[in-house]
C-alpha cells in the first residue's frame, strides 16, 4: 500500500453526493496519495471514495471505538479492503470526554477494542490510531502500524517519531488555510480552532507543545494559529510540510480550511505530489 508523502484530509468528500464522488476521483488524477475521512466515520462513508477511486489509500481519521463493536468493523474493514484492491485503512480513535457518554479510561478501552479486532482476525497492518500523548503512542507503535496525531506541531513529529521507532506510519495532519490575506487567513483558522479550545484532549497536547492557557483565551491567539496552521500561499504550505517530513512523518495529511469541499485550493496545491519531497 503506497500512501506518498501527502494526503487530504477532509469529510465531505466521502459524502455519497455526485459532487463528492468527482472531487474524490480528480483528488487521485492530482496524485494526492491518500484520502482521510474526517470526523467519526464509519468504514461505508470511506466505501464512498475506494467505490470513486482506483489507486487512492482510503482512512477512517478516525472511527470512534466508543460508537462500534470491534467484530463488526473488522468485518466491514475485511470487506473494503477485499472489494477494493486492498486499498483502505482503519484509523481508530478514543475521541473526547465531552463528546462521549460514560467517557472513562480512554487507553484501556482502546487495548480492548484492538483485542476485539485482533480476535476477529483484524491485521495490525491494517490499522492506525489518532495519539498524541506518549502511551497512546507506544500502543499504536505495539498494537497498530502507527499513529495519526491530529492538532500537532512538527515538534510534536520529532517527538512522535521518537517514541514510535523506526518502522511504523506517522501521519500528522496539516490545517492548511491558502490565502494571500494573512489577517483574513487567521480569521478563518481561529474560527476552525474554537471546537477544539474546548476539548481537554487537544489543550493538555498543546500545552506540551510550548502554548498555555492564554494561547487558548479569547479565540485564540495569533502564537497558538500561527504554530498549527499554515497560512499563506503554496510555498508556505510547502515549508510546513517539510518541517513534518523533515521530523520525522512519512506522510502529511492536510486539510485545507477554506471550504468544506475545496477542490479549487486542492488543485492548486496539487504540485506538492510532484517530488518535491
Amino acid at each position: 500500500m503506497e500512501l506518498g508523502r501527502v494526503g487530504i484530509w477532509n469529510r465531505t468528500v466521502a459524502m455519497d453526493e455526485p459532487r463528492s464522488r468527482e472531487a474524490a476521483a480528480e483528488l487521485e488524477e492530482l496524485g494526492y496519495g491518500a484520502v482521510w475521512i474526517g470526523g467519526s466515520p464509519p468504514v461505508s462513508m470511506a466505501e464512498n471514495v475506494l467505490a470513486a477511486t482506483e489507486r487512492l489509500v482510503v482512512a477512517t481519521s478516525i472511527l470512534n471505538i466508543w460508537q462500534h463493536e470491534p467484530a463488526d468493523v473488522a468485518a466491514q474493514a475485511d470487506a473494503a479492503n477485499a472489494k477494493f484492491n486492498d486499498r483502505f485503512l482503519l484509523g481508530l480513535g478514543v475521541s473526547h470526554g465531552p463528546m462521549v457518554p460514560n467517557y472513562a479510561k480512554p487507553l484501556a478501552t482502546m487495548r480492548e477494542f484492538l483485542a476485539g479486532l485482533d480476535a476477529a482476525g483484524h491485521p495490525k497492518e491494517k490499522r492506525l490510531l489518532a495519539a498524541l500523548g506518549p502511551k497512546m503512542l507506544e500502543l499504536s507503535a505495539r498494537e497498530a502500524n502507527g499513529a495519526v496525531p491530529y492538532l500537532v506541531t512538527p515538534e510534536h513529529t520529532v517527538r512522535a517519531r521518537g517514541i514510535l521507532g523506526a518502522g511504523p506510519l506517522l501521519v500528522p495532519e496539516l490545517k492548511v488555510v491558502l490565502t494571500n490575506d494573512p489577517a483574513k487567513g487567521r480569521e478563518i483558522a481561529r474560527d476552525h480552532l474554537q471546537i477544539y479550545l474546548r476539548l481537554p484532549n487537544y489543550l493538555n497536547s498543546l500545552r506540551t507543545l510550548g502554548f498555555d492557557d492564554t494561547d487558548f483565551a479569547d479565540g485564540g491567539s495569533d502564537k497558538l494559529v500561527d504554530g498549527t496552521v499554515a497560512v499563506g500561499d503554496e510555498d508556505v504550505v510547502a515549508e510546513w510540510l517539510r518541517r513534518h517530513l523533515d521530523a520525522g512523518a512519512d506522510h502529511v495529511a492536510i486539510q485545507v480550511l477554506n471550504d468544506p469541499l475545496p477542490v479549487a485550493e486542492w488543485r492548486s496545491l496539487s504540485g506538492l505530489t510532484q517530488g518535491r519531497f
